[in-house]
């Protein structure tokens, strides 16, 4: 056995609920806790050693939301118009965004929403990250 085995034989029992597919509602929760931890952890940091975990979490989870919560198709852009409607807010209304200007931007798709970003929007609206990427 060479040593990437031996090392994930040693610990799989530990890694292989993080990344197993969500089968039901609570480990649909758990990932979403899980992405909570890594996007506070890891930022905007690509380089990050769980960065590559991070965006596996993020794919389990727009998969699952995928096949359990059917949801147009929709850009990041049109999700935060209607969120902003939805709330009747308006683009200075979301400082922990950006300035008004930067949301201007991210509406007119000039600019991507950044994790941090994404995050404070999920925590606002009280919706799963996915939801923006």
């Amino acid at each position: 056995m060479n040593s990437t085995l031996a090392t994930l034989s040693t610990h799989w029992q530990d890694i292989a609920p993080l990344v197993a597919t969500p089968d039901n509602e609570q480990q649909y929760q758990d990932r979403l806790d899980l992405l909570h931890q890594l996007i506070d952890t890891v930022g905007e940091d690509e380089q990050h050693p769980l960065a590559s975990l991070l965006h596996f979490v993020g794919i389990q989870i727009a998969e699952y939301e995928k096949q359990h919560y059917a949801m147009p198709d929709a850009s990041p852009q049109e999700v935060l118009a209607s969120f902003m409607q939805e709330h009747q807010l308006k683009q200075s209304d979301l400082p922990d965004i950006g300035s008004q200007g930067v949301v201007s931007e991210i509406l007119n798709g000039k600019r991507s929403l950044n994790t941090r970003q994404i995050q404070a929007l999920a925590q606002r609206f009280g919706v799963s990250p996915s939801v923006f990427i």
